[in-house]
């Protein structure tokens, strides 16, 4: 495990070592030949890490050598990380400005350099005689040119059933219906993945289905061949051979073997299980089906694996995960191990801790049958508590579980295995985000820019998604962008993290003397936290990473507080902080002594109370990633701002207060995340100002745009050429100049491929220019018009191919809406799927002669509109939820016609909504659920007869009306004579009366 976070360091060290600038800088201060002798040892001891990486799992020794040697390594990469920032504070601080005297400029250059080689040859004598004793205490390896090959092979797993199986039906019966039935296929056979961690069931499902009696009826053919990590397409075609003919031959390549099996296969349904596939070569998998393509159509391969890689080279986009057994099962499955009974019905007084085992293991079956093996026993209830509160690793049969999880770790890349490493800061349950998880693996250094010519960024998506695709990480419940970690998987990261990484929570243990050893803490995000249980962290200098963390969902109205001494007298003891983060405490001001942390690549201060940022925060001059988010008090930025060259990401989403940019912000040129920029007057931001920041990605607003004087200077801001994905355009409201804002809204064209979200608010034009509405916009699912007040029309949307919500507000000069949301034959808005318009003064006509409009619709909003009148529109086969507010009730009987598949229905303050109008329009309700009714005064009754109402609203299930003046009761007969409407009232839910 130390061996790879080792190595990784290493290399970061070497190519730190290699850089020019840091050269020129070190000879300068008269510190390249320590620099030189300490790279010429580090290479020494490189050279023993491939043997290194073999023995470290069963040599205690070289375990304890490679923790040494990481402790030496972060030192190191400490002492470059001081070097660099003293030559970048040089190269932004000239010798002008930072001698402020004549005095200062007659003291000779070698003594100004005297501090720094003052302070830093000391350092780098102690790294280096350590490294070399270090190197002397070599606990017998060797030089080896190739790092070895984890054994994964799994040979005893056989097709032959299991004994005791328990749960999976929904899932043997959705992968009978694809074995059995399937969809058609151009291809004789196709593939049934079985994707999911380690020991989560995989094979075991495989064997469920290819045992099954319906199965073997089905296939003239079947094989089961154990993969694993072995790659000879030789081999497995071989044993697949094996398996389906019914003659022993012996062939001397892989081309006779294939003829062989192409005639075996030919014209036969077949079914091949491939359990345990590793290998994520396409042009392997490529040679290993050519046979296959011989056989009937309808035939199938089961292909059960860890890691998407291959899959997604084969063709699929998207693979469900196995998920882990219920809790009901995975205690039905403890019990039968553990007891050799189905549940605990007659075992009560274990049940507790059977439940607490069951959420240990995370409903991981591998667990849950080493556990019961192991509890087969113990029936005491104090016995399984010792289990209970035991770590996984510590259990007495840990073997069992381990390697099953730790195999896929080991598959891991180097570079990997760290990142994995590092999310062991997190605790069980924790909701990852991924963008910001890459933004704290950016700012400890894991993504090494020059890797492969690609951005941290770009390196760090493609590592997350590597991850998730072995199972590493799996989507959240709620769906993205957050993504969860196995209770087992956290405690493989935490197993793996090693003595560098400290989760720190009111039950750790510490002893004090380890802290110097700690560079990674995490603590728990608390309403209340003191400085007593942080004090003795004054003493873990070496600490990089400081991470408030929270388990749960927040609340808008949750308040945490923190220790002020924390930030005043314990921050300035922790100098080589790389990573801090007190997002969601309640600080009104940010303490001057961050802005002597020189390291620092990350500051989360979002959803603070603060005002403004230190006037010094320009010396942070590593900063990568500054976040502000949410900070609704923040209202001006120091002019340091323009020294961070560095700045990679600047999040000032959600600061309502913050009106204007510091001067040289778009000198930032590495700028990647600004999601808002505030066009002023002179001096202040210019919109030409965005030309420069040219890797400016994701969202982004801009407001002020009324300031814009000339076209031009909008064409200068390139937003063609920048990669957004969200973009607002505002202008002020009071906005008048209609041609020019055109014109300026023109030259605005965004990047037509990435963008995905679009909102415009108070443009002042007359009409949009042709780019809005462009379907060359493919990606385009969200766009929103707001206090458009001038323009007379709509621009032409019916086209985007992907649109799936559109917002038209405060359009007030407009008057008809016809064919102006597409003027074409072919089917218009074919994705949308909500659509609101609200506060439309001037709006009368909305008509359409087209019969291919809104396929897909299935919410339509329409509120205060008060002079619509006019509404023609073709059947809405699709739409749910249809809801109307303050407009005529020709509007609410024209749409209930066209949309009669609503089955949740709102209306309020509909103008003339008589009892008259009301019978009519009641007729169409036959498929409404829920109907919300509110502020119609004219409606005296609902129904005429409960009998009328069980005729028209017989899928009614809840009612609420409010506030309807004039209304006497829900029908105006209360008696029903044959009683026919008894049900529906029976059944019937009503809210309020």
């Amino acid at each position: 495990m130390a061996e790879a976070a080792a190595a990784a360091l290493v290399k970061v060290i070497f190519v730190k070592l290699a850089d020019e600038a840091l050269k020129k800088y070190a000879r300068s201060q008269n510190i390249h030949s320590e620099l030189k002798q300490l790279g010429s040892t580090l290479s020494q001891i490189q050279a023993l890490l491939n043997d290194a990486s073999h023995k470290e799992i069963t040599d205690e020794s070289v375990r304890l050598w490679l923790n040494s040697l990481q402790h030496l390594a972060y030192d190191i990469d400490d002492v470059l990380d001081e070097v660099a920032t003293e030559a970048m504070r040089r190269e932004l601080t000239p010798e002008s400005e930072a001698s402020t005297s004549m005095v200062r400029k007659l003291i000779p250059t070698c003594c100004k350099q005297f501090s720094l080689s003052h302070r830093l040859s000391p350092k780098l004598d102690r790294i280096t005689t350590k490294l070399q004793h270090l190197e002397k205490q070599n606990p017998g390896l060797i030089v080896k040119g190739e790092k070895p090959k984890i054994n994964t092979n799994r040979r005893n797993e056989t097709s032959l059933p299991e004994r005791d199986v328990v749960g999976r039906e929904v899932e043997k019966k959705k992968l009978l219906n694809q074995l059995l039935v399937g969809e058609s296929s151009k291809e004789k056979f196709s593939i049934l993945p079985i994707v999911g961690l380690g020991g989560v069931g995989k094979t075991t499902l495989a064997r469920i289905l290819y045992n099954d009696t319906r199965v073997k009826d089905h296939f003239e053919l079947m094989a089961w061949v154990c993969v694993s990590d072995e790659c000879d397409v030789f081999k497995i075609s071989e044993t697949i051979f094996e398996c389906v003919a019914t003659e022993n031959k012996q062939f001397k390549d892989v081309n006779q073997l294939q003829i062989a099996l192409r005639e075996q296969f030919k014209d036969k349904r077949f079914l091949l299980v491939l359990d345990d596939v590793w290998n994520q070569n396409y042009d392997d998998w490529e040679i290993l089906v050519r046979p296959f393509h011989s056989g009937a159509a309808g035939s199938r391969v089961i292909m059960t694996t860890r890691q998407q890689d291959l899959l997604k080279k084969i063709g699929f986009n998207h693979v469900d995960n196995l998920k882990s057994l219920s809790h009901e099962d995975a205690l039905s499955l403890l019990a039968l191990h553990a007891l050799d009974v189905d549940n605990f019905d007659s075992h009560e007084t274990l049940k507790p801790q059977a439940k607490g085992i069951v959420k240990k293991c995370g409903g991981l079956p591998l667990a849950l049958k080493a556990i019961g093996r192991l509890l087969r026993t113990k029936t005491e209830g104090e016995e399984w508590d010792d289990v209970l509160k035991s770590k996984i690793w510590d259990l007495e049969n840990a073997d069992a579980i381990v390697p099953a999880l730790r195999l896929s770790y080991h598959d891991l890349p180097a570079d990997l295995k760290r990142l994995f490493a590092y999310c062991s800061l997190f605790p069980k349950d924790f909701m990852f985000d991924k963008e910001e998880l890459i933004l704290l693996w950016i700012a400890e250094g894991y993504l090494n820019e020059s890797t492969a010519n690609k951005s941290p960024e770009c390196l760090g998506h493609e590592y997350f998604e590597k991850l998730l695709s072995r199972s590493f990480f799996q989507p959240a419940p709620s769906g993205e962008p957050f993504f969860v970690m196995h209770d087992l998987m956290n405690d493989l990261a935490t197993f793996v993290a090693g003595e560098y990484f400290l989760r720190f929570d009111n039950q750790t243990e510490m002893a004090e003397e380890a802290l110097g050893k700690y560079r990674h803490m995490s603590f728990m995000r608390e309403r209340y936290v003191g400085f007593q249980k942080f004090e003795a962290f004054q003493r873990a200098r070496s600490l990089r990473t400081l991470l408030a963390v929270y388990v749960g969902v927040e609340q808008s109205w949750d308040e945490f507080y923190i220790s002020n001494k924390i930030l005043v007298d314990l921050l300035p003891q922790l100098p080589l902080l790389r990573v801090l983060s007190l997002s969601r405490f309640d600080i009104s001001e940010v303490p001057d002594v961050i802005c002597s942390l020189d390291h620092l690549r990350y500051l989360n201060l979002s959803r603070t109370n603060i005002s403004k940022l230190p006037e010094n925060v320009g010396n942070l001059y590593n900063l990568q990633t500054l976040i502000v988010f949410g900070c609704e008090s923040l209202s001006t930025l120091p002019k340091s701002f323009l020294k961070l060259k560095k700045l990679r990401h600047f999040d000032i989403r959600d600061t309502p207060h913050l009106k204007k940019l510091p001067l040289g912000i778009g000198e930032l040129k590495n700028l990647q995340t600004l999601p808002k920029v505030i066009v002023g007057g002179d001096g202040d931001f210019a919109i030409t100002k965005l030309k420069g920041l040219e890797n400016l990605r994701g969202e982004l607003s801009i407001e002020g745009l009324q300031k814009v004087q000339i076209p031009m200077q909008a064409r200068e801001a390139n937003l063609s050429q920048k990669r957004l994905t969200k973009l607002k355009m505002k202008w002020g409201n009071d906005s008048q100049r209609g041609s020019l804002e055109k014109e300026v809204l023109a030259e605005l064209k965004p990047h037509t491929d990435t963008l995905k979200h679009f909102e415009v608010e108070y443009y002042g034009g007359v009409e949009f220019p042709c780019w809005v509405g462009d379907p060359t916009f493919h990606q385009l699912v969200h766009v929103s018009l707001r206090g458009c007040r001038k323009c007379t029309s709509l621009p032409l949307l019916g086209q985007l191919p992907a649109l799936k919500e559109l917002l038209i507000q405060g359009m007030d000069d407009v008057k008809v809406i016809s064919l102006e949301l597409s003027r074409t034959t072919d089917v218009t808005f074919p994705s949308l799927e909500i659509l609101k318009f609200e506060d439309m003064s001037s709006w009368e006509v909305w008509s359409t002669n087209s019969e291919a409009m809104f396929p897909c619709l299935r919410e339509l909003q329409i509120i205060k509109c008060p002079d619509l009148i006019d509404v023609s529109l073709e059947a809405l086969p699709s739409i749910r939820v249809l809801r109307m507010e303050g407009c005529g009730e020709s509007v609410l009987r024209s749409l209930v016609q066209a949309a009669s598949s609503t089955t949740k229905l709102e209306i309020e303050s509909i103008l003339g909504l008589t009892d008259e109008v009301w019978r009519g329009v009641i007729v169409n309700f036959g498929a409404v659920e829920e109907l919300f009714i509110q502020n119609c005064d004219e409606i005296r009754y609902l129904w005429e007869s409960d009998a009328e109402a069980s005729k028209v609203l017989v899928n009614l299930k809840e009612l609420k009306v409010r506030d309807c003046k004039k209304l006497v009761s829900l029908g105006e007969k209360e008696e029903d004579e044959d009683n026919t409407g008894s049900d529906l009232l029976s059944s019937l839910r009503i809210l309020e009366h």
